[in-house]
This record gives structure tokens, C-alpha cells and sequence, in this order.
């Protein structure tokens, strides 16, 4: 399986994403720069630019006074956000289904069976990068660049999130099974059978990282401008 190579502010970004989902970084917490390039050894330029692809998925945001902290993600939120995502994600397979061509189908299907030889390996790192390219593939397949920029906007706001599944025990083969589901779809041309595997998937990738052991949800009742050092004081 191929897959492009992450530059360095990615890699760093999704080094912090994780260490906040893994509650090394709790809600409200203020991420310094020189204490983040002192921790992951690089400069203070790669951790700019990378809080900065943070704050666009909401995990981090900046706050006047404070700088850059790390933000609390509401379970309802989350759940919002997924529902959206999948109604977004299965709308573009049933448009794949009708719309891709063969050779888009053929690609499409061998990626997934590329992706297999990370799910025997066990890298999580390598299928969370097919996985990405799986989902790409079926937003082009659905011709519409409306629902694609909708698409790569959500999923770049919870890819934080959509890629810590991977750390949930058995989630690998089960990923890859519910792939095949949607990729058996959309090589019969069955956009129903597309948009339901599609909607099935998402859902369960919202309920894999609800079971992690994650800390990044503050209070349900903690508004926006709520002051997460208040209990503190």
C-alpha cells in the first residue's frame, strides 16, 4: 500500500492531537510553544504551524491572554459532529455508486485490498493513512465539489478523533470489514446498499472511540466562554 509521506508539521500535529486524547494535555490546559518544542525536539516554527492545523479541528483554540489552549470537546458535541459526518460520508458513497467510473472502482477496490497488510501488521499508523485515501477516493467519486469541500472540512475537524479508533483493540479488521461493505456496493452499483454501509461505518467509528480511555470532554453545562481555570481560584 502506498500512501504519501506526512510532512513534519503533521507528524508533530498528530504527535499532540494524540497526547491531549490520551489526557497528557487536559481541557483548558495552555500549550506553550518552547515547552512543546523542548518535548517533541524540533523548533518553535513546526509547533506553530501545528497548533494551528489543530485549532482548525477545534481540539486546541486560542483565547485571549492565554495563547493556545486545549479546548473542551463535549460528548455532545462529538456526537453532532459524527452524525453529521456520516449522513455527509454516505451521501458521497451512494453518488460513487452511481457516478465512479471502472478504473475509479478499480482503484477503489484495490487500495482496500492493499489495506489488509496493515490489518495483518497491526499499524495502526499505516491504515489510519490508507484510511484517509480510502475516504478521499470516495468524495471525488461522487462528482459533486459541493459535498466534497463539506466533506474534507468535517473530516479535518474530527481526524484527531477518527484516527484514535485505531487504537482500540480489534478495531483494525473490523475497519477493514465495514470497508469492504461499501466497496462491495459501490462495485454493484447499488447506492442504497452504498449509503447504508457508508452510514453503518461512521457510526461505528463514532462508538470505537467513545470505548478509549480518552480525556478531552470538559462539563456538557461549560459554555464557550466559560474559564477553565475558575476551579482554580
Amino acid at each position: 500500500m502506498t500512501a504519501s509521506m506526512p510532512t513534519r508539521t503533521e507528524t508533530l500535529s498528530s504527535s499532540i492531537a494524540d497526547a491531549i486524547l490520551r489526557g497528557e494535555f487536559k481541557p483548558g490546559a495552555r500549550l506553550d510553544e518552547q515547552m512543546l518544542a523542548d518535548q517533541f525536539g524540533v523548533s518553535r516554527t513546526p509547533v506553530r504551524e501545528a497548533l494551528r492545523q489543530l485549532a482548525a479541528t477545534g481540539l486546541v483554540e486560542s483565547r485571549p491572554r492565554r495563547g493556545t489552549v486545549v479546548a473542551s470537546v463535549t460528548p455532545g458535541q462529538l456526537d453532532t459532529l459524527f452524525g453529521a459526518m456520516a449522513e455527509l460520508e454516505a451521501t458521497c458513497a451512494r453518488l460513487s455508486a452511481l457516478s465512479m467510473s471502472q478504473v475509479e472502482r478499480r482503484r477503489l477496490q484495490a487500495l482496500h485490498e492493499a489495506m489488509a497488510d496493515a490489518v495483518t501488521a497491526d499499524d495502526g499508523e499505516a491504515y489510519a493513512g490508507g484510511n484517509q485515501r480510502f475516504h478521499s477516493l470516495i468524495y471525488e467519486g461522487s462528482r459533486n465539489s459541493v459535498l466534497i469541500e463539506m466533506a474534507v472540512g468535517l473530516r479535518r475537524r474530527l481526524e484527531p478523533f477518527r484516527r484514535a479508533q485505531f487504537r482500540s483493540p480489534g478495531r483494525l479488521p473490523r475497519s477493514h470489514q465495514e470497508h469492504g461493505q461499501v466497496v462491495d456496493a459501490i462495485l454493484s452499483a447499488d447506492a442504497a446498499a452504498a449509503h447504508a454501509a457508508m452510514l453503518h461505518h461512521v457510526s461505528l467509528v463514532e462508538d470505537a472511540f467513545e470505548r478509549l480511555p480518552l480525556s478531552v470532554a470538559g462539563p456538557e453545562s461549560a459554555g464557550p466562554d466559560a474559564d477553565p481555570d475558575a476551579s482554580s481560584r
